[in-house]
């Protein structure tokens, strides 16, 4: 059962149902150089799908976000092992992008990582897309270290933090 979380003019933002998953992988095929396996996005939907969100506009998928949650060391506290979410992947069409689309599927994993009690929410961004960067930070997200090399083309990553209250 669709649930629309929120809408944004004539785009609804709701959580992912497996039928979803075609049309996220196709998203991915076209806005980003990281791929992932049928298995994956079916594994991560089936582990959080709070977090796992996508965007139609007229029935027609447009943007995605798919998250995950993990314990690991604090990106805040000096020794602090804690649950976190982690974005693994995000993307808007290029058509539709500049419309507050992946502000809402931020907005919505946030809640999503909350309400499994996670203490901290993370990602990985391109250091040249500055827009995301600005986007992010407008977000609440901070800039806690750079990653040399992290993607396979060779770029640079920032790793952005965000602490959540509870």
């Amino acid at each position: 059962m669709q649930v629309i979380l929120r809408q944004l003019g004539d785009c609804n933002i709701r959580r992912a149902e497996g039928s979803d998953l075609i049309p996220v992988m196709e998203i991915n095929l076209k806005t980003l150089p990281e791929h992932y396996s049928d298995y994956f996005y079916e594994s991560l939907l089936a582990e959080l799908p709070e977090a796992f969100i996508v965007a139609e506009i007229g029935g027609k998928h447009v943007g995605y976000i798919m998250c995950k949650t993990e314990y690991g060391f604090s990106n805040f506290k000096k020794l602090g092992f804690v649950k976190k979410g982690h974005v693994v992947s995000v993307a808007v069409l290029d058509e539709h992008r500049k419309k507050g689309i992946g502000k809402a599927l931020v907005e919505e994993s946030v809640k999503g990582v909350k309400s499994r009690k996670c203490d901290e929410f993370y990602l990985e961004v391109r250091c040249s897309n500055t827009e995301a960067v600005r986007l992010y930070e407008k977000l609440g997200f901070v800039i806690r270290q750079q990653l040399n090399a992290y993607y396979r083309d060779g770029e640079d990553a920032y790793l952005m933090a965000i602490e959540l209250e509870s």
